[in-house]
């Protein structure tokens, strides 16, 4: 009979498991001295730091923060209090110069304005995606904006400044992989990537920005799992108790409404059931939902899959190049 308990771990186990994994590739197969990681706030950034910590030694961990203009005060605050719990070196570096530099803020400001026109200082804005819980939905985003005095209205955004608006966005992304590289190579460390499987299996992730990394310690554990791992590893409860964010936009929106079509509990499920063949019908009343409801989620998870392909891709070569 199928339940959440699918996904319950022995979380000692698992954290000694990735542990021993950690030591193997970044001494052993990396030959690194130790670990770098950028720090979000998040529940992922932070299991991750501690397991590194445990792992290599605190002493042999950086964490970074990244702040740029769009980014919560919470980000910042919560990513001090995963290091210090973890007992980790951190240093602040702020991107709001280099994004202004590359043009980031620019191009998004021209993006939005070919649907608000009137789009510009003072304003905020937001990508979502329509529900498919009452109907299949199509592969569109729609374009939130907030006015200096509260008011909000939302379009469909067409193709042309969609990708735009994504494509300056992912300077936030490849700006912070840089500088998390920039410290790896003088400490001579490996980069520690932060995806869980969710993410890294649905591809909410941009190419050479926050999916680039040398190895990825919870990329096989559900959400769901990982905050089994961040009870265990004494996690601050703050951060285990806040509800996943894209910290991306500068409007608050949920990864539910930015990318996900549910909340990671229950997308959780529906993905252990698309990878374990588990009828629609039998995961669709532990997750309280119609078994159409449930068989929409999967479609969406495999129509994710092929969109995000392209992620998952190494640089494709003529010849197959060997070292002899």
């Amino acid at each position: 009979m199928f339940s959440k308990d699918v996904l319950r771990i022995d979380a000692a186990a698992v954290a000694a498991e990735i542990q021993a994994a950690i030591r193997q590739q970044v001494l052993g197969d990396l030959r690194r001295r130790g670990a770098v990681l950028g720090l979000s706030g998040g529940v992922d950034s932070s299991v991750v730091v501690h397991l590194c910590a445990a792992a290599l030694g605190a002493d042999r961990v950086f964490g970074l923060f990244m702040p740029e203009r769009d980014s919560s005060d919470d980000s910042l605050r919560l990513g001090r209090m995963a290091a210090e719990s973890a007992g980790v070196a951190t240093v602040i570096e702020e991107i709001t110069g280099a994004l202004n530099g590359a043009g980031c803020y620019a191009r998004q400001v021209e993006a939005i304005r070919q649907v608000f026109p009137e789009y510009g200082e003072g304003w905020k804005c937001k990508l979502t995606l329509p529900s498919i819980l009452d109907s299949d939905r199509l592969n569109f985003f729609q374009l939130t904006v907030q006015a200096p005095a509260g008011e909000q209205r939302t379009e469909r955004l067409p193709v042309a400044p969609y990708l735009q608006l994504v494509a300056a966005t992912n300077f936030k992304q490849r700006v912070r992989k840089m500088l998390e590289y920039y410290h790896a190579d003088r400490l001579n460390y490996a980069v520690a990537g932060t995806p869980n499987l969710l993410e890294y299996d649905q591809g909410f992730f941009v190419k050479q920005g926050d999916g680039a990394a040398d190895f990825k310690p919870i990329a096989h554990l559900y959400k769901t799992q990982v905050y089994q791992l961040a009870e265990h590893l004494g996690v601050p409860e703050e951060i285990r108790s806040r509800p996943p964010t894209t910290d991306t936009y500068s409007m608050a929106q949920t990864q539910e409404e930015f990318y996900f079509a549910l909340p990671y509990d229950r997308m959780d499920l529906c993905l252990y059931g698309v990878n374990h063949q588990v009828p629609a019908a039998e995961v669709a009343p532990v997750i309280g939902l119609s078994t159409e409801q449930v068989e929409r989620v999967y479609k969406d998870i495999e129509a994710k899959r092929r969109a995000s392909r392209y992620l998952h891709h190494s640089p494709l070569l003529v010849h197959p190049v060997g070292r002899g």
